[in-house]
């Protein structure tokens, strides 16, 4: 298988630190990014106002996404803005789940992977090209992040899909909206489109 590998005075960064570290025996509850005072009762985003740990994940959210952004300046046009508000939609839309808070931790997790790959926030842990069906046209080019979970982005022609690992009895196994990587010791089982067929693939050496 491929390896997978303000400038501020010093007494003010004194006081900013000393304001971070709580009170001994006291606990400090973690606060999303947005205003919570704001909240309607009941919304995704009072659930997450209530939850340590969703909040924590809007924090996190927060970060990638200002990174992201700072990336994105050179886009044209930029798509970044409007797909995240498409995400906080339907991120919002988790109240209709059997279990909004497992779907609202999903959707967090899915999407800080999904920029940290698409705008290489996070390192590169390998990268393949696979011919397959022993035809050199049909190359698909891979390249795996450490993000959580492992995303992968494949390139097949002039179309390219966001991948995350999935559970696999041997070798590693990435999931796209339509296409699927199945890679073990440089063979790979790749399907690109919805009703496609497989292609049986090996490793450009």
């Amino acid at each position: 298988m491929i390896k997978m590998r303000l400038y501020a005075s010093a007494s003010a960064l004194a006081v900013f630190a000393l304001n971070l570290v709580p009170l001994a025996g006291s606990a400090v509850a973690a606060a999303p990014a947005f205003d919570c005072s704001k909240v309607e009762a009941g919304s995704i985003e009072a659930l997450i106002c209530q939850d340590d740990g969703l909040s924590a994940l809007d924090q996190k959210m927060a970060a990638v996404y200002a990174a992201a952004t700072k990336k994105a300046a050179n886009e044209h046009p930029s798509t970044l803005k409007a797909e995240q508000r498409g995400w906080i939609k339907g991120r919002d839309d988790c109240w209709k789940s059997d279990d909004p808070r497992s779907c609202v931790e999903r959707s967090y997790t899915l999407r800080i992977a999904e920029l940290q790959a698409r705008y290489r926030l996070v390192p590169v842990t390998g990268s393949a090209t696979y011919v397959c069906d022993g035809e050199p046209a049909k190359e698909v080019v891979a390249t795996y992040f450490e993000t959580e979970p492992p995303t992968a982005i494949a390139e097949f022609g002039d179309q390219t899909s966001l991948m995350y690992q999935q559970p696999a009895a041997s070798g590693a196994k990435y999931q796209g909206r339509n296409e699927m990587l199945w890679e073990h010791q440089g063979e790979a089982l790749i399907i690109w489109g919805y009703g496609a067929p497989e292609m049986r693939c090996r490793v450009k050496r």
